[in-house]
């Protein structure tokens, strides 16, 4: 593979936090509700319907290194390989460390992570698809980071 691969997996990745947001808005909370229904009206059970929308993500992933490395185009197979790290972060922030559906992450303990809690405990405290906020995962409104800091200071300087 070429010396520029992983910038290209870099901005692929970074891109990934922007068409989370897009998606999580628009389908997940417009015409797709139904499957990502279950994530803010918890039902009994390991597994949701939202569990689904990894499709969404890891096929073109997928398809984008499969079809790379078959026709030598090297440009796709970094951008697939940055979906498919988009989606390991995905998966341990949201599912491992936000959702706790597993038992490690949990201790945690930065002002950044902090924010990113805070920001989708706001975001679930809406039970229907509309007046939803903070769609992103990565990036959270400055506000929660700002709380979360002194959050994390206090308990700092109690210690």
């Amino acid at each position: 593979m070429y010396w520029w691969g992983p910038f290209v997996l870099l901005a692929a990745f970074l891109g990934m936090e922007f068409m989370a947001w897009a998606t999580h808005k628009f389908l997940m909370h417009g015409w797709m509700w139904f499957f990502h229904l279950d994530h803010h009206q918890v039902k009994p059970g390991f597994f949701e319907r939202n569990d689904v929308f990894f499709l969404i993500y890891a096929i073109p992933s997928w398809l984008c290194i499969m079809l790379g490395m078959m026709n030598d185009l090297y440009v796709p197979v970094w951008i697939g390989y940055g979906i498919a790290a988009y989606g390991f972060a995905y998966f341990l922030i949201h599912d491992v460390y936000i959702h706790r559906r597993f038992k490690w992450l949990r201790d945690i303990d930065t002002p950044y992570f902090l924010a990113i809690r805070k920001a989708h405990k706001v975001h679930h405290k809406y039970q229907g698809k509309e007046d939803g906020e903070c769609f992103g995962m990565l990036l959270v409104p400055r506000k929660y980071y700002l709380e979360a800091k002194k959050s994390f200071e206090r308990k700092s300087a109690k210690l």
